[in-house]
């Protein structure tokens, strides 16, 4: 895994105003994202395999690591350099003996959940919703968690954080600052007039959170 996941994509096509999400990828690409996470959550699993071949072709030649959410036959077979899994998706551990080598990313919102990822094996943590947000299906009790309580899961493994959930250019460098390693977004960059520009400036906000910490 690269460490320094400060940017990265998660995407969702229904934002896209009209465009594709290969397209929204190779624009975020051009801006420099770190990684890219094939969701499409309402796609059949043919239409995520297929979309998972032409994104790793993509990520692959920019050297930017494909990471795919819940399905890990589909991370699997499309040659992904990762799963992210929730709550209702396989154990890390099992994720592990099937994908050996690869990412293994877990969503958390609290520092319990956190640590306990952390001692099943996984490579980093996402981190959310930190703001509420209406891109991802989120109990109440998850969402709109706060700096604070990025901070404090921060402070309590040893393991990569990535905050999610509702972040905006705006309040990237809070994020950060609070002692994430980067960001995950969807809106931001996908539903922005200019996905490269705002990948871009995104990575910039990303590096202010990290000079402030």
């Amino acid at each position: 895994m690269n460490e320094e996941y400060g940017t990265y994509l998660v995407t969702q096509e229904d934002l896209a105003e009209g465009r594709s999400t290969v397209e929204i990828v190779e624009a975020a690409i051009a801006g420099g994202v770190d990684a890219v996470q094939l969701r499409e959550k309402h796609a059949t699993a043919r239409r995520r395999y297929d979309l998972g071949r032409e994104l790793r072709r993509r990520t692959a030649a920019a050297g930017v690591d494909l990471i795919v959410n819940d399905r890990v036959d589909i991370a699997a077979a499309v040659d992904a350099d990762g799963v992210h899994l929730g709550d209702d998706d396989l154990p890390v551990s099992v994720a592990r003996e099937l994908l050996e080598d690869a990412v293994v990313g877990r969503s958390v919102s609290t520092v319990e959940a956190a640590r306990r990822a952390e001692s099943d094996g996984a490579d980093y943590l996402g981190v959310g919703a930190v703001f509420a947000t209406s891109s991802k299906d989120v109990s109440e009790e998850e969402s709109g968690i706060g700096t604070e309580t990025v901070s404090a899961i921060a402070d309590a493994v040893s393991v990569p954080v990535i905050g999610i959930g509702g972040i905006t250019v705006d309040d990237a460098a809070d994020v950060v600052a609070a002692g994430a390693t980067g960001v995950a977004v969807i809106s931001a960059i996908t539903a922005a007039d200019d996905p490269e520009r705002a990948t871009r400036t995104l990575a910039a906000a990303v590096a202010s959170g990290r000079d402030r910490r």
